[in-house]
């Protein structure tokens, strides 16, 4: 049977469009070319326990994430971390906690002590300097880290928020659009008149709690709930669907053409500058963890010597499901640019370092490659998921909704009063 849409992926950027599009009235297909769905919101079983094997958490920022989580009967399973705080691993390989008040690393008080300890006196001082600066400067930037270096300095850039990009976004400052930092950024710069007043007017904007949460039991469960909401509402699901060649009115799979309006989700085949992310997962019995000595986890100046990850998740002290699950033992999970060699030894290694202690014995550990795409060439065909609405869910789930909203909403006007 034909269908009005046919969404390329599986992934929740795809399922959420698949959902929205079967709500709005339209038959839909979704076209999966591994085995299983979500993408990079996948499960694990390590030491006995599901896991997430990637993202582990989504950006409460916009309510989206949360409101589909309820829209789907998970909204008491919503969770947030221990309130403790992540660290820095800087340049010079010394540690020290990160600022509270910031937004990837955008101190919202340049003078804060935690931020003076973070970078210096001197950097902290020219940071301040943005409250003085006329609301024009640097306000234009496309990137993060040209906007920052012009209100706060190359200090603030490379200190703080380099980091955080990498270990966030897989990324640099120079290559984060203000948008995919933040889509209320700019707006908020030029309305404050100073980039910090505009990271504390976010912060207040923000939802009570954390600015990031997630579910009890792993954030894969929402990819379980998404596909079980579209097969009852009658989504047809294919895995192992190899497509061929796209066209704005249909696919070919298996050599056959199909048609219906087309929704990629899945990333272009001509997606620029492809980056490989490898995430291991450690779980070890290291009873000098148990005070967290590095609260929820660690980010990583590119700069640190022998220090190979870009971040690491002290993930059974960051949330209380995760230790209920795991009594006596600790789960770690680092990440990687590329896949690095003997990828469990060089994480154990590296977990030693950042944690600043032996990690004693390794009870589990699994390893997952992942391929992102940062760009995608994709003419007129329509687009939902990260390479097109940014990283993270927070990003990709109400683009997803409201690409599908408005396919739906062109279906209709082309099919004329019924």
């Amino acid at each position: 049977m034909p269908s009005d849409a046919i969404v390329i992926g599986g992934g929740v950027g795809g399922l959420v469009a698949a959902r929205r599009l079967a709500l709005e009235g339209l038959t839909v297909t979704v076209l999966e070319q591994s085995g299983s769905l979500g993408g990079q919101v996948a499960r694990q079983r390590v030491a006995g326990v599901d896991l997430d094997a990637a993202a582990e958490s989504f950006a409460t920022r916009g309510g989206a994430v949360a409101a589909l989580l309820a829209e789907l009967g998970l909204a008491e399973d919503i969770v947030t971390p221990r309130q403790t705080p992540a660290w820095l691993h800087r340049a010079d390989g010394s540690a020290v906690p990160l600022p509270a008040t910031g937004l990837l690393g955008i101190p919202g008080d340049p003078l804060a002590p935690d931020v003076v300890r973070a970078i210096g006196r001197e950097a902290a001082e020219r940071a301040s300097l943005d409250a003085v600066l006329p609301a024009e400067e640097g306000a234009d930037a496309a990137s993060l880290g040209a906007l920052v270096r012009a209100r706060m300095g190359a200090a603030v850039v490379d200190g703080l928020v380099a980091p955080i990009v990498r270990g966030v976004h897989s990324s640099t400052p120079d290559d984060l659009p203000v948008e995919r930092a933040h889509p209320r950024l700019r707006e908020e710069l030029r309305e404050r008149g100073s980039l910090a007043a505009a990271v504390r007017a976010l912060h207040a904007a923000a939802p009570a709690g954390s600015q990031v949460a997630g579910i009890r039991g792993g954030m894969f469960r929402l990819v379980d709930a998404l596909a079980a909401d579209c097969a009852r509402l009658g989504v047809t699901i294919e895995l192992g669907a190899r497509v061929e060649d796209v066209r704005p009115d249909g696919v070919v799979v298996a050599g056959r053409h199909r048609s219906g309006l087309v929704v990629r989700a899945s990333g272009a085949p001509d997606a620029a500058a492809p980056r490989t992310v490898t995430l291991v997962t450690l779980v070890v019995d290291a009873p000098a963890l148990d005070a967290a000595p590095r609260g929820t986890g660690v980010l990583v100046s590119a700069e640190a010597p022998g220090v190979t990850a870009r971040a690491l998740t002290h993930l059974t002290a960051k949330w209380d499901w995760i230790a209920e699950a795991l009594p006596g033992r600790h789960a770690l999970r680092l990440s990687y640019d590329g896949t690095p060699h003997d990828v469990v030894e060089t994480a154990t290694r590296d977990a030693g370092i950042l944690l600043g202690t032996l990690l004693g014995s390794l009870a589990d550990a699994t390893v997952h490659t992942w391929t992102r795409g940062i760009a995608a060439g994709l003419d007129d065909i329509l687009a939902v998921g990260e390479t097109v609405a940014g990283t993270g869910l927070a990003s990709v789930v109400p683009h997803a909704d409201r690409v599908a909203r408005d396919v739906s909403a062109s279906s209709r006007i082309g099919r004329g009063p019924s």
